[in-house]
């Protein structure tokens, strides 16, 4: 089992909180990262978050997020592509681990001209992330909950499209809120884990929907320690970073969630090293 693992907590989490907040508050609980949202660095000011982040302890596990190469958000690809390339720059100046990409939605594109756009708006993504030195962190999303974010809705896809670019610039993202039942495929754990660039952890006690409606970490119905389990012993030994939205979540005391979130997290890793190896389902 890999020897060390980081933990993270996206500031998607604590949505009415500052950044500044997010920053005090991840350290205080013991986090080691912070996934950063692009709206909440602009808000602050990118030469502000640096200072503020080279003050701290923390590291910056991802920049969420770019992409949106079909249009379904109202802007053409040209306009997309611009943002994207924006975003590469500050993923980079931030020293991100790396920035999440969302494809976008459908849009009413027939499959191939669907797949040509992102693939376009990618190919501009990757030039400028091999120059800076940025990881390129493609997010598949459940169905019910894509719309128009992406129409990457299956991991399979999301792995075929990472092993056809074979970059070391393009790895993936795996949210455990989408697909819950990832342990139950020991064959997909074992492929999927060399192309991870972040793992995020959510938990829910209703099924999916557009609304992405979960709860505190732990107190849902999603198998989050058997997913933590069958990750690191496939040799998963990157960064756990929390993602939670939804009315439960925004009507919290964010202060006493993201203590808690951190103490379920550190709790559940912990429990799931203990395990002898024999009781972890086989990834071979």
């Amino acid at each position: 089992m890999p020897p060390f693992c980081t933990f993270s907590i996206n500031e998607l989490t604590t949505y009415r909180w500052s950044l500044d907040e997010d920053v005090y508050f991840a350290q205080k609980a013991g986090f080691d990262a912070i996934g950063l949202w692009r709206r909440k660095v602009s808000d602050f000011g990118e030469a502000r978050v640096r200072e503020l982040l080279d003050d701290s302890d923390l590291a910056v596990s991802s920049l969420s997020w770019a992409g949106g190469f079909t249009g379904g958000d109202g802007r053409t690809q040209n306009e997309s592509i611009r943002d994207a390339l924006a975003a590469v720059g500050t993923a980079s100046r931030l020293e991100a681990g790396c920035l999440v990409v969302l494809a976008g939605g459908q849009n009413n594109h027939i499959r191939p001209h669907r797949n040509r756009l992102f693939r376009q708006g990618l190919d501009d993504m990757l030039m400028a992330a091999e120059i800076e030195g940025v990881t390129l962190a493609i997010k598949p999303m459940h169905p019910s909950c894509a719309g128009e974010w992406t129409f990457m809705n299956s991991l399979e896809d999301a792995l075929e499209l990472a092993t056809l670019y074979s970059s070391p610039h393009v790895k993936l993202v795996y949210d455990h809120y989408h697909f819950p039942h990832l342990a139950d495929d020991p064959a997909l754990v074992a492929d999927l884990v060399p192309h991870l660039a972040l793992v995020q952890l959510g938990d829910a006690r209703v099924p999916h929907s557009s609304a992405q409606e979960r709860c505190p970490l732990g107190q849902g119905n999603l198998p989050v320690w058997d997913t933590v389990a069958a990750l690191q012993y496939a040799g998963y030994s990157g960064c756990f970073d929390v993602e939670l939205m939804g009315a439960e979540i925004e009507m919290s005391n964010y202060e006493q969630l993201v203590t808690d979130t951190y103490r379920a997290l550190a709790s559940g890793v912990e429990s799931v090293r203990e395990l002898p190896q024999s009781l972890v389902k086989p990834t071979s």
